[in-house]
């Protein structure tokens, strides 16, 4: 008999009890698929509370569409993309229809092909272009169950799916314990327990006989509305035990239920709890290994029999549980020699040559001893998940692979290597718990700096900023002699983040560029991380002049370094990145910054390194603002969340905080910020305290203004200077603080007389005007205009041309003074700036002009996403360019589309152009 063909029907459950409201929402939602729109809802709730059972009803009530169905298995979550895999196997034959890049990613995921490891936001858009054309034909309905146990990748992917499918015929319910970062935002629908009355009915449907109502009632209050609890409390007991109440349980939930099935599993003959124990030890729910597996182990075919016949398994493309708590007690419940016997059973039916990986999986399951072959196995399993860009799975093969590891001090390398792949996968509690079990003395002193560099970086993901800044400079002092170059490169990181306030050392920035400075030499030709390091470190040492040739130095080597060159990508990524910008604005080199700024996006962009994608974005959106580019900033902004919503990239970044100052909006209350501002208060950051300079000198509360940016600018924090020195001197200058503006004033010569650039020569002028009287003043703000004219920073043009009308109208130059205020005002209301955009229409006002009306151009009716997607038409882009360009599938750039012609009046791309000009 094939175990394959063996199945047993699912139970009708159109007659759900009590789930009218949810059966509703479902409804609509299959609808609205049937329309052509798509949609996602995810059901969230306590184990047993019905989540499966609504999956079931749309899976059920789903007429005309196709299906595709996974579910996240908690001894699977080491796996990478197994439930993406499971969720698109029906599809497979489609995937030449998509883009090569995606192609490639997904065949790699899924172990089909070899080539670089996939990026998962990759895998995410090739699984929403896989099922977005298996929807072209009829409608598809793609169920997730139990989403909070799906592998790491699989759960990026499918939050991906989730919210990139308003063009798509696609229904997609999830069911999940509570819903996670991942899914926050989605439609989302909360199933409550059972009201009495539901969970009475539910309880009398399924009893075989009458039982003593008070024993009925008991059982509806243990259960708390828990269908699961309802319907397996009363399993396993004796119509005596029914009718007088005896063993009824008093323990929270889901133990209680597990309880039932264990006692459920006691009357079953010793071989179908062993077959249900393979099952249980199989996370793929192949039905051929399981019948392998279990010839091996001598159990008759009878059992499967006997346990479809009791509801507790099914058998047919999958094996699958009645419910996953089943699956948890049948393990949970098993001695570890017979948990041993089932993954040995089940290593020994896998074929090395197919599936390698889960065969090194089961026998380290299997395994009571040290066993080097079995570790070894592991440990290239571990390299091929890499590769797949498993990275939750390496951490798990690694660590298992060390505690089978007969030989100490291979066991403490192995260890070493877990511990950076748990802390590469997000896991820093688990790295460092693996990096204290590491036994020093087993190691030599390259793999001790390393132990020393991992804690850092953990201690600075986790904000210990202490411990980050003395485990940093330990790493780097014992890397001087076994790893020069990566020493400097610690130096380097320690340094950044000591610049930035995330790190923290006696004697802060200067002790750490002391200690670099003593450091061994770079190597020659020279690194750009070399000569950056040299360069702050002679600036926190010697001081800004002696800094600018190993400044420009290095903004050579950045704007020559080879962006197709996968290192020198990864290093520009983070800490390369910011150390890049602060080298630009520390030389007042605006053309530079923005090149750097836009030759990382793209270069991320085409790497497929999106996972890095929201940094390079939202770096890419700080220059444009300095542009005047608000609009576009805000559209980069929007995609940059998007992105880090769909690779779970949760790590703040400042660029949505210094918009929403200019733009005039509090900042603990704008939708831009929402929770951001308070954690960058809580931090200290510079970012912050600039943000809020920006904002009150913008509202014209310039007290509050000249606090906030002393509170920053007195740390001389190295490349903040730039944005900082322009609110400190506007608000000092107003509040009248004559020593202050006169220190910014000297700080600002300080550069100008080593260094040529537009930028810093047009902000020197305005401070000096601030400083003087009459036609000095005059000449000198007229200057600062000309100066800032021959750069690309609009936005202090428009600053220049604001506080030289507001000097000309205290002046009593009013006609003069009109001539700038209408230019700032122009400038500003175009950019977007609202507070700096009223602050010049008072002024205006008050030399005796009225300004004219200021409306809203027609694409601010568009959301970011659909002016993106109609300037990309409009400059002739296609479709498919669009979709590749802004990382979504080419159905929902035709459904923005739609959406931009009825919103502007146009009935074709032709006429895109004129109406967005």
């Amino acid at each position: 008999m094939s175990w394959a063909s063996a199945n047993q029907a699912v139970a009708p459950t159109r007659g759900l009890v009590g789930r009218r409201r949810e059966q509703r929402a479902i409804n609509q939602l299959l609808q609205t698929a049937r329309d052509g729109a798509g949609g996602v809802l995810v059901l969230h709730g306590d184990p047993g509370v019905g989540k499966t059972a609504l999956l079931d009803y749309a899976v059920e009530i789903g007429e005309g569409f196709q299906v595709a169905r996974t579910a996240g298995v908690e001894m699977e979550m080491e796996l990478p993309f197994a439930g993406v895999q499971q969720l698109c196997s029906p599809f497979l034959g489609l995937s030449h229809r998509l883009p090569q890049p995606q192609r490639q990613a997904l065949d790699v995921a899924f172990g089909l092909d070899t080539g670089p490891t996939p990026d998962p936001f990759f895998v995410g858009l090739a699984v929403l272009g896989l099922l977005s054309r298996a929807a072209e034909e009829r409608p598809l309905l793609a169920v997730v169950d139990d989403a909070q146990w799906l592998d790491h990748e699989s759960a990026r992917a499918v939050a991906l799916l989730a919210r990139r499918l308003p063009a798509a015929s696609i229904a997609l319910v999830l069911a999940a314990r509570q819903v996670d970062r991942s899914l926050k935002g989605l439609p989302e629908l909360q199933i409550m327990p059972l009201a009495d009355p539901d969970a009475r009915a539910l309880l009398e449907a399924s009893l075989s006989a009458r039982i003593d109502g008070g024993v009925l009632e008991r059982i509806v209050v243990e259960a708390r509305g828990n269908p699961l609890a309802l319907l397996e409390l009363p399993r396993g007991r004796s119509p005596a035990q029914l009718a007088g109440g005896f063993g009824l349980p008093g323990v929270p939930l889901p133990l209680a239920i597990e309880r039932s099935f264990t006692r459920q599993l006691a009357r079953l003959p010793d071989d179908a709890r062993r077959l249900l124990l393979v099952a249980a030890a199989d996370a793929t729910g192949d039905p051929r290994l399981l019948e392998h597996a279990a010839e091996n182990l001598e159990i008759p075919e009878s059992m499967l029999h006997l346990l479809e016949a009791e509801g507790l398994l099914q058998v047919g493309a999958r094996a699958v549980f009645r419910h996953p708590l089943l699956r948890s007690a049948v393990y949970g419940s098993a001695t570890p020699d017979a948990r041993r016997d089932a993954h040995r059973a089940l290593a020994q039916v896998i074929d090395p040559h197919i599936d390698a990986d889960h065969r090194a999986w089961q026998a380290a399951q299997a395994a009571s001893m040290p066993d080097e072959d079995i570790a070894a196995d592991l440990e290239r399993s571990a390299g091929r998940a890499r590769v797949r860009g498993g990275s939750g799975a390496v951490d798990a093969f690694l660590e298992r692979a060390a505690a089978l590891t007969p030989d100490p001090a291979r066991r403490a390398q192995r260890l070493l290597a877990a511990a950076g792949a748990k802390r590469d996968a997000g896991d820093q509690d688990g790295a460092l718990e693996l990096l204290l079990s590491i036994d020093d003395e087993l190691l030599d002193e390259t793999e001790r700096a390393r132990v020393d560099l991992l804690q850092a970086q953990v201690a600075l993901e986790q904000r210990r900023a202490t411990d980050a800044g003395r485990l940093f400079l330990q790493a780097a002092t014992r890397l001087e002699r076994a790893d020069p170059q990566l020493s400097r490169e610690t130096y380097l990181e320690a340094l950044g983040g000591v610049l930035a306030g995330d790190i923290k050392v006696i004697g802060g920035a200067p002790a750490v560029a002391a200690a670099a400075r003593a450091a061994p030499p770079g190597r020659l030709p020279s690194r750009p991380a070399d000569v950056l390091l040299d360069a702050f470190a002679t600036r926190l040492t010697d001081g800004y002049a002696a800094a600018v040739p190993a400044y420009a130095q290095a903004l050579e080597l950045l704007l020559a370094m080879d962006v197709s060159d996968d290192d020198a990508v990864q290093w520009l990524s983070i800490s390369g990145a910011r150390n890049a910008n602060v080298v630009a604005l520390e030389l007042w080199d605006d053309r530079a910054l923005h090149l750097l700024a836009d030759t990382r996006a793209q270069a991320t962009r085409d790497s497929g390194a999106l996972g890095h994608l929201h940094f390079a974005l939202s770096f890419l959106a700080r220059t444009q603002m300095l542009a005047g580019e608000f609009a576009d900033a805000a559209q980069v902004l929007d995609q940059a969340q998007s992105i880090a919503n769909a690779t779970g990239n949760a790590q703040l970044v400042s660029a949505p905080i210094v918009l929403a100052a200019w733009r005039g909006q509090d900042l603990q209350a704008s939708p831009l910020t929402d929770a951001g501002s308070q954690e960058a208060a809580r931090r200290g950051w510079i970012s912050y305290h600039y943000a809020k300079s920006v904002l009150y000198n913008g509202l014209g509360h310039h007290d509050l203004a000249r606090d906030a940016a002393q509170e920053a600018f007195k740390l001389d924090p190295i490349g903040y200077g730039t944005f900082l020195l322009p609110e400190l001197a506007e608000a000092a200058s107003r509040a009248g603080d004559l020593a202050l503006l006169e220190n910014a004033s000297t700080w600002l010569s300080q550069r100008t007389d080593v260094l040529t650039s537009k930028w810093a020569s047009g902000i020197e002028a305005r401070v000096r005007a601030f400083l003087s009287e009459g036609e000095a003043a005059d000449r000198l703000y007229r200057q600062s205009i000309d100066h800032l004219a021959a750069t690309s920073v609009r936005l202090e043009l428009a600053r220049a041309h604001l506080l030289y009308g507001e000097w000309l109208r205290r002046d009593r130059r009013r006609s003069d003074a009109r001539e700038q205020l209408r230019t700032a005002v122009e400038k500003f209301t175009s950019m977007g700036v609202e507070a700096f955009a009223n602050r010049a229409e008072r002024e205006l006002l008050a030399t005796g002009e009225r300004p004219r009306k200021r409306t809203a151009e027609t694409r601010d009716d568009l959301t970011p996403q659909e002016t993106q997607v109609a300037l990309l038409a409009a400059n002739g882009r296609r479709n498919r360019e669009i979709a590749a360009q802004l990382f979504i599938s080419p159905s929902t750039v035709d459904y923005h589309l739609r959406k931009v012609f009825r919103k502007l009046g146009i009935n074709s791309r032709t006429q895109l152009a004129g109406r967005l000009d």
